[in-house]
């Protein structure tokens, strides 16, 4: 007999347990170059004005050769962040209640896999990452929802043999759910 094990158990897997190191755009200060700092809103971590410096497209690096000592220290000593499974919960809780929703924030609870979470135009991404054509329940309305904006979020989910697609509108309103059965990779 073939048993097929897609996700195998997490005993050990918590929210608690995947939070994140907080994250922290990184720049230099004009002027000055080879040394990057962590930037933190309107200043760096160690205290430079954001005006006399130049931002970066990539993040803060603490333990990289180039950075701040000051910055890295501030950084590394940060309050952690929920991890991708932890801030998705959160938004699925606003959801209407069923039986989906409930699976799915049990799935969350689990260190389900996120796959892929992205805003962007409504008719490119349910173009590109929606796959309505492979949903079973929920279709619908996610489908509705992806017609009635210009722009959207999306979330793919995938735990055990489903996997979820998470509509995120932009309004405000709540998280749409649907899944499918989940594709081989």
């Amino acid at each position: 007999m073939l048993v097929r094990v897609i996700d195998a158990p997490k005993d050990d897997w918590s929210f608690s347990t995947a939070r994140e190191p907080a994250r922290f755009g990184a720049c230099e200060v004009n002027g000055a170059p080879g040394v990057e700092h962590a930037a933190d809103g309107r200043r760096t971590l160690c205290g430079i004005s954001a005006r006399h410096t130049t931002r970066y497209l990539h993040l803060f690096v603490p333990d990289a050769l180039q950075s701040c000592r000051r910055c890295r220290q501030k950084a590394e000593a940060s309050p952690t962040q929920p991890c991708v499974q932890e801030r998705l919960h959160g938004r699925v809780l606003e959801s209407a209640q069923g039986a989906m929703r409930d699976e799915l924030l049990d799935a969350l609870r689990k260190g389900a896999h996120v796959r892929l979470w992205i805003n962007g135009p409504s008719a490119d991404l349910a173009k590109s990452y929606a796959s309505f054509d492979e949903l079973t329940d929920g279709a619908g309305p996610a489908a509705e929802a992806f017609a009635s904006a210009e722009t959207i979020g999306l979330a793919n989910v995938e735990y055990d043999l489903w996997r979820f697609l998470v509509v995120l509108p932009q309004d405000g309103g709540p998280p749409i759910i649907a899944r499918g059965a989940r594709g081989p990779h």
